[in-house]
Protein backbone atom coordinates (compact mmCIF):
# COMPACT_ATOMS: atom_id res chain seq x y z
CA UNK A 1 0.00 0.00 0.00
CA UNK A 2 1.42 3.39 -0.93
CA UNK A 3 2.03 6.37 1.33
CA UNK A 4 -1.06 8.21 0.06
CA UNK A 5 -3.26 5.10 0.27
CA UNK A 6 -2.22 4.53 3.90
CA UNK A 7 -2.91 8.15 4.72
CA UNK A 8 -6.26 8.09 2.96
CA UNK A 9 -7.24 5.39 5.47
CA UNK A 10 -6.45 7.67 8.34
CA UNK A 11 -6.81 11.40 8.04
CA UNK A 12 -5.66 12.05 11.63
CA UNK A 13 -2.23 10.56 10.96
CA UNK A 14 -1.96 12.40 7.63
CA UNK A 15 -2.85 15.69 9.32
CA UNK A 16 -0.39 15.07 12.12
CA UNK A 17 2.46 14.44 9.65
CA UNK A 18 1.47 17.51 7.62
CA UNK A 19 1.41 19.61 10.80
CA UNK A 20 4.86 18.40 11.88
CA UNK A 21 6.40 19.11 8.50
CA UNK A 22 4.85 22.60 8.30
CA UNK A 23 5.35 23.42 12.02
CA UNK A 24 1.59 24.03 12.26
CA UNK A 25 0.68 23.51 15.92
CA UNK A 26 -3.05 24.02 15.22
CA UNK A 27 -3.12 21.19 12.66
CA UNK A 28 -1.14 18.95 15.01
CA UNK A 29 -3.54 19.74 17.85
CA UNK A 30 -6.58 18.91 15.71
CA UNK A 31 -5.09 15.53 14.81
CA UNK A 32 -4.67 14.51 18.46
CA UNK A 33 -7.43 13.14 20.67
CA UNK A 34 -7.97 15.04 23.92
CA UNK A 35 -6.57 12.06 25.87
CA UNK A 36 -3.54 11.39 23.67
CA UNK A 37 -0.36 10.18 25.37
CA UNK A 38 3.19 10.63 24.08
CA UNK A 39 5.03 7.79 25.82
CA UNK A 40 8.82 7.74 26.26
CA UNK A 41 10.93 5.58 28.55
CA UNK A 42 11.36 8.61 30.84
CA UNK A 43 8.07 10.49 30.73
CA UNK A 44 4.51 10.39 29.40
CA UNK A 45 3.15 13.65 28.00
CA UNK A 46 -0.47 14.70 27.56
CA UNK A 47 -1.85 16.80 24.72
CA UNK A 48 -1.00 20.22 26.25
CA UNK A 49 2.58 19.09 26.99
CA UNK A 50 3.02 17.66 23.47
CA UNK A 51 1.91 20.93 21.89
CA UNK A 52 4.05 22.99 24.29
CA UNK A 53 7.10 20.85 23.47
CA UNK A 54 6.62 21.20 19.71
CA UNK A 55 6.04 24.96 20.02
CA UNK A 56 9.30 25.29 21.97
CA UNK A 57 11.13 22.99 19.54
CA UNK A 58 10.10 25.00 16.48
CA UNK A 59 10.98 28.29 18.22
CA UNK A 60 14.43 27.03 19.23
CA UNK A 61 15.04 25.19 15.96
CA UNK A 62 13.24 27.21 13.27
CA UNK A 63 14.73 25.01 10.54
CA UNK A 64 13.67 21.72 12.21
CA UNK A 65 12.89 19.33 9.39
CA UNK A 66 11.43 15.90 8.89
CA UNK A 67 11.81 13.17 6.31
CA UNK A 68 10.11 9.81 6.58
CA UNK A 69 9.35 6.51 4.96
CA UNK A 70 5.81 5.47 4.07
CA UNK A 71 3.62 4.58 7.05
CA UNK A 72 3.32 0.89 7.88
CA UNK A 73 0.16 -0.71 9.24
CA UNK A 74 1.24 -2.98 12.10
CA UNK A 75 -0.41 -6.32 12.96
CA UNK A 76 -2.04 -4.80 16.06
CA UNK A 77 -3.78 -2.12 13.95
CA UNK A 78 -1.41 0.68 14.89
CA UNK A 79 0.78 2.51 12.38
CA UNK A 80 4.49 3.17 12.39
CA UNK A 81 6.63 5.66 10.51
CA UNK A 82 10.42 5.66 10.22
CA UNK A 83 11.53 9.27 10.68
CA UNK A 84 14.69 11.25 10.00
CA UNK A 85 14.74 14.67 11.65
CA UNK A 86 17.00 17.47 12.73
CA UNK A 87 17.76 21.17 12.74
CA UNK A 88 20.01 23.91 14.08
CA UNK A 89 19.59 25.33 17.58
CA UNK A 90 19.29 29.00 16.55
CA UNK A 91 17.15 30.43 19.37
CA UNK A 92 16.32 29.81 23.02
CA UNK A 93 14.72 26.43 23.76
CA UNK A 94 12.25 27.26 26.50
CA UNK A 95 10.05 24.58 28.06
CA UNK A 96 7.86 25.42 31.03
CA UNK A 97 9.27 23.93 34.23
CA UNK A 98 12.82 23.53 32.90
CA UNK A 99 15.78 25.88 32.57
CA UNK A 100 15.77 27.61 29.18
CA UNK A 101 18.67 26.68 26.90
CA UNK A 102 20.16 29.65 25.02
CA UNK A 103 20.91 29.13 21.33
CA UNK A 104 24.04 27.02 20.87
CA UNK A 105 24.25 27.08 17.06
CA UNK A 106 24.66 23.30 17.20
CA UNK A 107 23.25 21.14 14.46
CA UNK A 108 21.13 18.28 15.78
CA UNK A 109 20.60 15.12 13.76
CA UNK A 110 18.41 12.44 15.28
CA UNK A 111 19.24 8.91 14.12
CA UNK A 112 16.57 7.15 12.05
CA UNK A 113 13.81 6.37 14.51
CA UNK A 114 10.50 4.58 14.23
CA UNK A 115 7.47 6.12 15.93
CA UNK A 116 4.32 4.08 16.62
CA UNK A 117 0.81 5.58 16.51
CA UNK A 118 -2.52 4.37 17.87
CA UNK A 119 -5.58 6.02 16.42
CA UNK A 120 -9.14 6.28 17.66
CA UNK A 121 -12.29 7.96 16.42
CA UNK A 122 -11.17 11.31 17.88
CA UNK A 123 -7.62 11.24 16.44
CA UNK A 124 -4.25 9.95 17.58
CA UNK A 125 -4.50 8.35 21.03
CA UNK A 126 -0.89 7.27 21.54
CA UNK A 127 2.50 8.24 20.13
CA UNK A 128 5.41 6.05 21.16
CA UNK A 129 8.94 6.61 19.82
CA UNK A 130 11.18 3.57 19.62
CA UNK A 131 13.59 4.08 22.57
CA UNK A 132 16.88 4.15 20.66
CA UNK A 133 20.15 5.77 21.83
CA UNK A 134 20.15 9.41 20.73
CA UNK A 135 16.51 9.25 19.68
CA UNK A 136 13.92 11.98 20.00
CA UNK A 137 12.94 13.72 22.09
CA UNK A 138 15.78 13.08 24.58
CA UNK A 139 18.51 13.11 21.91
CA UNK A 140 17.64 16.69 20.98
CA UNK A 141 18.56 17.87 24.47
CA UNK A 142 21.63 15.63 24.67
CA UNK A 143 23.04 17.02 21.42
CA UNK A 144 22.78 20.64 22.60
CA UNK A 145 24.53 19.82 25.88
CA UNK A 146 21.68 19.48 28.39
CA UNK A 147 23.05 17.15 31.07
CA UNK A 148 19.73 15.96 32.45
CA UNK A 149 17.19 16.15 29.62
CA UNK A 150 13.61 16.75 30.79
CA UNK A 151 12.15 14.17 28.39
Amino acid sequence: MSFQENFHENEALASYVEGLKSHDIAIIGESLSENVKFVTSVKTMTKPAILEFLTALYAGFPDWNYDHDDPVRENDGSYSILWRQGGTHKAKLDLQGFAAVPATGKSVVIPEQRFFYRIGSEGLTEIRPDPIPGGAPRGIFEQIGVEQPPL
